[in-house]
């Protein structure tokens, strides 16, 4: 067995050494020189030495593009048209556009090299993102692995966001890491409090911004983030809601529920969450008290494996069966909103649950947590 590691070890310590030599000659060797680059037809333009990802320079000059995943082409949140100098698509792109965006030159701003000059459009909306000087005021445990982060803007600073949405939070260079990072997490904190936000945080094992944060971060310390970005929120209508999330996406659902109750919102509405096991449970005082505080609401819990000296007396299996065993109850199910929080896969299992049960498309709506 040992002998059989070696090998793959060997193989293992080449690939990474090959992928950094390949970064260093991107970055250092190969010579671009100067390029510039034109925001909008002009509105704003910046010039810079060329071999860089367009979105790493683009934060670099504070121009703040969404992308849940640092830069790695795996969320698809980082998109730009670009209307000249971008070079082919490439394959890592491909997924994550639609032939209309393809026609139109919409490339992930992550992937797009900088070798030469470049003429890109960006949304206003992204030219009036902010970046924000915090101090991490309080940590709070929920679980062996989910931490809240209590971030106090400095300098009387505000942020108007719509609850749903989310921030970025920079990790900066640490012993585990070289370089600074953003990594995107759901505002969860009630929204009439503009003195601060909060942010509900899973651990990734071996993840460079959840072990600055779970490992590094102390009260006391200083934090940017910069936002906030997303459509990820309540529509203004009458229909019933249905609310599903996993982990810690329960963070926006939670916003949203203290500004249903801050605005006495009277839809109905029903949340549901799924965790593992019941050591994966928090929060659930606080959203039992929503059923006092929002009108006509319901929240359950669901976990699917419980343990078995847990006494686990609540709904257990997965949160898509127990959201479709409520839909199969309600006569006026195809006329419900849903929202939907959590892993790529508990997203897609919700879709297809809330079609089956006739709710298009259109009243769907999701942050997938990349």
């Amino acid at each position: 067995m040992v002998l059989l590691l070696i090998p793959i070890a060997i193989v293992s310590a080449v690939g990474a050494l090959l992928a950094a030599a390949l970064v260093f000659a991107e970055r250092v060797i190969t010579n671009y020189g100067d390029v510039e680059v034109d925001i909008n037809g002009g509105e704003k333009r910046f010039t810079i030495r060329g071999g860089g990802s367009l979105l790493e320079n683009l934060t670099l000059q504070k121009i703040f593009i969404p992308s849940a995943c640092g830069g790695r082409s795996t969320c698809g949140y980082c998109k730009v048209k670009v209307t000249e100098g971008a070079g082919p698509l490439l394959p890592t792109e491909e997924p994550y556009l639609d032939d209309a965006e393809r026609k139109a030159g919409v490339r992930l701003s992550c992937q797009v090299k900088l070798r030469n000059s470049l003429r890109i459009e960006i949304p206003q909306e992204l030219l009036t993102i902010k970046e924000y000087q915090c101090t991490c005021e309080e940590i709070i445990d929920y679980t062996y692995d989910t931490k809240q982060f209590r971030l106090t803007f400095l300098d009387g600073q505000r942020m108007k966001y719509t609850p749903g949405q989310y921030v970025q939070l920079l990790s900066p260079q640490y012993e585990k890491s070289p370089e600074e990072v953003y990594r995107a997490y759901s505002i969860s904190s009630d929204p009439a409090d503009e003195t601060a936000i909060e942010l509900i945080v899973r651990r990734v094992p071996d993840g460079i911004c959840t072990t600055y944060m779970f490992d590094y971060l102390k009260e006391g310390d200083k934090v940017r983030i910069n936002g906030p970005y997303g459509h990820f929120y309540l529509r203004e209508t009458n229909v019933p809601i249905i609310f599903i999330a996993g982990g810690s996406g329960i963070a926006p659902i939670k916003c949203m529920l203290h500004h249903m109750q801050n605005t006495k919102n009277p839809r109905k509405s029903i949340f549901f969450f799924g965790v593992r096991s019941t050591k994966d449970l928090f929060l659930v005082d606080e959203m039992k008290a929503f059923e006092e505080t929002v009108r006509v609401f319901k929240f359950v819990s669901v976990v699917s494996q419980p343990e078995p000296d847990a006494k686990w007396d609540g709904v257990t299996g997965r949160v898509t069966n127990a959201a479709s065993d409520y839909l199969d109850k309600q006569p006026d199910a195809q006329q419900y909103e849903g929202y939907l929080c959590g892993s790529p896969g508990m997203i897609e299992s919700s879709v297809q649950v809330l079609a089956k049960f006739g709710i298009p498309e259109d009243r769907i709506y999701f942050d997938k947590f990349s």
